[in-house]
């Protein structure tokens, strides 16, 4: 049986070097990672954000959305708990520095910040987002799943609580997040499956929709976590569902974050996990093969694979580079190591493991009968 470290090892991994092999493609498409790489199956160096700075990163380095994870999960570490979103403005108002934020982070994170430090609430800022799609939440928030590790409910609470700070509560972006932790919540369940994670996500479209006129409108998501799982039920061949995944996604070119809409990620994320069977080494390259938003995509696919199988299935090489990476960047906003986050999170679990422990045990000894 995977322990629960592993999982948590794993979860951490998966997302890591997904964002971190990704990035060195993000944004082409499949036929020119073809001509380039064949098939990508490794960490490159690469550039991001060339109009603002010409740093080359090295093997392994991740980017933004990895940046804001460990924002996430250092406001868990230290709480040693679950958070809110004001929990983790505190952590942004202290550790964040907007002159590296622009060589590792998008310009609404900078402005976010800056909105935070003029005084805005946290629970106000993402009304001030105008990308409330944009899978910034759900392609970052993995250690919301990671501390309600077997709750599911817990960790779709979270992601509505936490992701104010990237959205307003009703935006669809949250809730693609929500169904998205309640299946990291399960993979990290002893006797997780690959089925049970996937029945999870699908249980979750409609956390917290109140019945009602807007009801209905959520039932698209259901349809697309429904049209992307049917795909990979079609399909031995990863490249070949791919290819017919381009039938349904091959726009937003003209918008900003078009490639990086929440239901376009998260929808092939669960189909990436289930066509590869739950291993985050399949997973990763799987997604970074796919063309268009394939950091985003390999850190949802990898992180989720992660936590049911662990990192054990992740060739070492991968994450000793990541972690080398990690420990040069001058920019990242935490040095923590792969296995330093991951068991810091756990041990945030175990501290709120024994607090609900000591609870019952307090509440038994003085339960009573009317």
């Amino acid at each position: 049986m995977v322990t629960l470290r592993e999982k948590f090892h794993g979860c951490i991994a998966g997302s890591w070097v997904g964002s971190a092999m990704g990035a060195a493609v993000e944004s082409w498409s499949r036929e020119k990672i073809k001509q380039a790489h064949g098939y990508l199956d490794r960490l490159l160096p690469y550039r991001h954000y060339t109009a603002q700075t010409d740093w080359l990163r090295e093997p392994g380095t991740t980017e933004d959305g990895i940046e804001r994870q460990k924002l996430i999960a250092t406001a868990i570490i230290e709480k040693k708990g679950r958070i809110t979103a004001q929990d983790l403005l505190a952590v942004w108002l202290r550790d964040l520095d907007p002159e590296k934020m622009r060589y590792k982070q998008e310009r609404f994170d900078r402005s976010l910040l800056e909105l935070a430090r003029a005084g805005v609430p946290a629970s106000e800022l993402g009304r001030l987002w105008p990308f409330s799609n944009v899978v910034a939440m759900a392609r970052a928030s993995h250690p919301l799943g990671l501390i309600n590790a077997g709750d599911p409910e817990a960790a779709a609470d979270d992601s509505f609580e936490v992701g104010q700070v990237y959205a307003a509560k009703t935006a669809f972006g949250l809730r693609w997040a929500a169904l998205y932790n309640a299946a990291v919540a399960e993979a990290c369940r002893p006797g997780a499956t690959v089925e049970s994670v996937l029945d999870t996500a699908k249980r979750f479209v409609h956390h917290r929709a109140e019945p009602g006129s807007l009801y209905a409108l959520y039932d698209t998501i259901q349809q697309e976590v429904n049209q992307g799982l049917e795909l990979a039920a079609r399909h031995t061949d990863p490249m070949a569902l791919r290819d017919e995944f381009y039938g349904f996604y091959e726009g937003g070119r003209y918008f900003n974050y078009g490639q990086s809409q929440a239901n376009e990620i998260v929808s092939k994320g669960l189909a990436v996990f289930a066509v590869s069977s739950g291993d985050p080494r399949q997973a990763i390259l799987t997604a970074v093969n796919f063309g268009r938003d394939t950091d985003c995509l390999a850190a949802v696919a990898g992180g989720l694979a992660g936590a049911l199988t662990g990192a054990g299935a992740l060739p070492r090489e991968w994450t000793d580079q990541v972690n080398q990476a990690t420990r040069q960047d001058p920019y990242t906003n935490n040095r923590r190591s792969i296995e330093e986050t991951a068991d810091g999170l756990l041990a945030a679990f175990l501290t709120r493991r024994q607090r609900m422990e000591e609870y019952v045990r307090m509440m038994g000894e003085h339960a009573y009968l009317e």
